[in-house]
């Protein structure tokens, strides 16, 4: 629950006491930002779509919105979703070869044990990357002398990777997947998460590219060590 001087101005970053007053008859009126002089939040009047439009373009005021003005707690739910579909193209990907005519045979795919270890997979590599950035974030935060709010900081990481949602049409037509498509994915994703950060922090791009970078360099760290185990899921099975 928001308390006082919980909201920002989508505008100048400034905190607020109310987004709007309510008065009697259903009279709603924006409250102004008293450093600006513009409304404290103008979505509040918007339609989702145009909201989400804006998120798409990345717009700090979108994102402000988001990620200071509204009660969004769904962030481990969309976490899991997302951590599925990237399991389910992760698995797909290993059996290229094994065409399947029969649609219903994604019930099938819950009995496979390398579904369920491209999910463990797909987590580590996401707290890897959690991971990383807020590391080096905590890290920067006590050399200036300052505090983070590292729950803010994962919780608009993890709505920011709301690109992944353009993983679910593969899942549903089961689309050949490009390498060209998915890296398309993932630069958005990034990008989206940059974005989070520099709102978050209220920071120059610099910086929200440098933790992107570093926990992308934990991701891939995480992935690669994978690749040299001795051992597949596969074979844990056989035995």
């Amino acid at each position: 629950m928001m308390e006082e001087d919980d909201f920002r101005c989508v505008e100048c970053n400034e905190k607020a006491s109310e987004l709007h007053r309510d008065y009697s008859n259903g009279i709603l009126k924006i409250t102004i930002c008293g450093s600006c002089q513009k409304p404290v939040d103008k979505y509040i009047e918007y339609d989702p779509v145009i909201i989400l439009i804006d998120a798409i373009l990345c717009k700090t005021q979108a994102f402000r919105h988001i990620l200071f003005n509204t009660r969004l707690n769904i962030h481990w739910k969309l976490c899991v979703f997302f951590l599925l579909c990237d399991a389910y193209l992760r698995w797909s990907l290993l059996h290229v070869s094994e065409p399947s005519s029969d649609p219903a045979d994604i019930i099938r795919y819950t009995k496979e044990w390398e579904f369920y270890g491209m999910f463990g997979l797909a987590a580590l590599e996401l707290m890897a990357f959690c991971g990383g950035v807020l590391a080096f974030l905590w890290a920067v935060g006590r050399l200036q002398g300052g505090t983070l709010e590292l729950s803010l900081l994962l919780r608009a990481l993890l709505l920011s990777c709301y690109g992944k949602v353009l993983l679910i049409p593969a899942v549903i037509w089961e689309h050949d997947y490009s390498p060209l498509c998915l890296g398309l994915i993932k630069l958005f994703v990034l990008t989206s998460n940059s974005q989070a950060i520099r709102v978050i922090l209220n920071s120059r791009r610099r910086l929200s590219l440098m933790a992107v970078c570093l926990g992308l360099l934990s991701e891939t760290c995480v992935a690669q060590a994978y690749k040299k185990l001795p051992w597949s899921f596969q074979d844990i099975v056989d035995v």
